[in-house]
């Protein structure tokens, strides 16, 4: 269901319903040609394809005919990018039944990027508009991604599935397919985009007034001064998946990146419920587990990916269980967003490169490792906290184990 049929802020003269038919169009034949190609390892110069594909109205011995302008459809590393929806456990079938049986839904928060949003009606997949400076970045990014996921497939770094472009009326919209951190299925209470810092960090009075507003830093210390709590093991595995993340992106000179956290409160959910007082039944159903491994917050630092059956333990719903101050039983949506925005400074770096040499002024090349330490270090010491064990005296022997190390 289209959203709306504007012409969107985008220098693309048609409707974003007809922007969502060629993107649907476009995956179709792409993947679909791909499947006739064998499976292969990835090769260096896998990253650096582009392929393209002309789809006239009238339709060609290669496209069907459609309703919307000529427009060219352009697939960015598809080999490549084929490995990594394997490694993530997406089948070829499931990729496009989930993007293009069923029309796309718009999301009405772009963010401050201004980019447009839409969602898989399954609610597996967000598929973002890019500026063309982060297509390239991402494209950069590609033979490093791939060496990282290889290592380590437990991240809470974004899941890049697809990069296309649609090109009509000589005007090109890139787009990259993602995996969705926030279930619509779920309510989410709280949410915040936190880097760590707190200069000019809290939410504009205008993202206030939204119904669903993001919180910045300022507003995390200010509401939730207490942190929120996790139990030891679940504290280990988020803080050792952010640093081994962290060190990622600042080898990649990556910095300005945030962790969105998105709270589902299942105390006032309740609450919330039992003032409904059961006229709404619709609520009952429980919804589907996302089907992509790793693709939960839960996953992304247990990675116990599922085999067969769904492991949401309780109705988690991939969340991970933490507590607040008042002890109420949350579930916590997170992962690293923002990453491709970093051309930016990766550019400043190029150019600082000459000064650097002569001056000396070994600043900025710090500055990705400063973000990353000042950024892990708000995360596991004032975001997320070890729920205090009481000593027991089973964990004793464990518990001299579990101290974290302070970096």
């Amino acid at each position: 269901s289209s959203v709306s049929s504007n012409s969107f802020s985008l220098p693309f003269q048609t409707t974003s319903s007809a922007l969502k038919g060629a993107i649907q169009l476009g995956i179709t034949h792409t993947v679909g040609s791909l499947s006739t190609k064998p499976e292969r390892d990835v090769l260096m110069q896998d990253f650096y394809v582009v392929e393209s594909i002309f789809f006239p109205s009238e339709g060609s011995n290669l496209t069907p005919a459609h309703h919307y302008n000529d427009f060219r459809f352009k697939t960015y590393a598809p080999v490549a990018f084929r490995y990594f929806r394997e490694l993530f456990g997406i089948r070829p079938d499931d990729y496009l039944y989930s993007l293009c049986n069923e029309p796309l839904i718009e999301l009405s928060n772009s963010g401050a990027s201004g980019s447009l949003f839409y969602v898989s009606s399954d609610d597996e997949f967000i598929i973002k508009t890019v500026q063309h400076k982060e297509a390239e970045f991402l494209q950069k990014l590609l033979p490093g991604y791939y060496m990282n996921l290889n290592q380590n497939p437990r991240t809470l770094l974004p899941k890049f599935y697809g990069l296309y472009c649609v090109q009509a009326g000589g005007k090109n919209i890139r787009i990259v397919v993602m995996n969705n951190l926030l279930p619509r299925s779920v309510k989410m209470h709280l949410k915040y985009d936190l880097k760590g810092s707190t200069y000019k960090r809290r939410a504009s009075q205008k993202e206030r007034e939204k119904v669903f507003p993001t919180y910045k830093d300022l507003d995390f210390m200010q509401d939730i001064p207490d942190g929120l709590f996790l139990d030891s093991d679940m504290y280990n595995a988020l803080c050792k998946t952010l640093q081994r993340d962290c060190l990622v992106l600042q080898s990649f000179k990556i910095m300005d990146y945030s962790l969105l956290v998105a709270i589902h409160n299942m105390d006032q959910a309740q609450r919330e419920h039992a003032l409904a007082d059961g006229t709404s039944q619709a609520d009952t159903r429980r919804p589907a587990a996302q089907k992509a491994l790793y693709s939960t917050a839960m996953e992304s630092i247990q990675g116990e990916a599922r085999r067969g059956g769904t492991i949401e333990t309780d109705d988690q719903m991939g969340g991970i269980p933490a507590r607040n101050a008042k002890g109420e039983r949350l579930l916590l949506y997170i992962g690293i967003i923002d990453v491709l925005q970093s051309y930016r400074f990766v550019k400043k770096l190029e150019h600082s490169w000459k000064a650097l040499v002569h001056d000396g002024d070994t600043v900025s090349v710090h500055r990705p490792s400063f973000y990353a330490e000042r950024f892990q270090r708000f995360m596991c010491n004032t975001a997320f906290k070890k729920i205090p064990l009481k000593p027991s005296p089973s964990k004793k022997s464990r518990s001299g184990t579990t101290v974290p190390r302070r970096s």
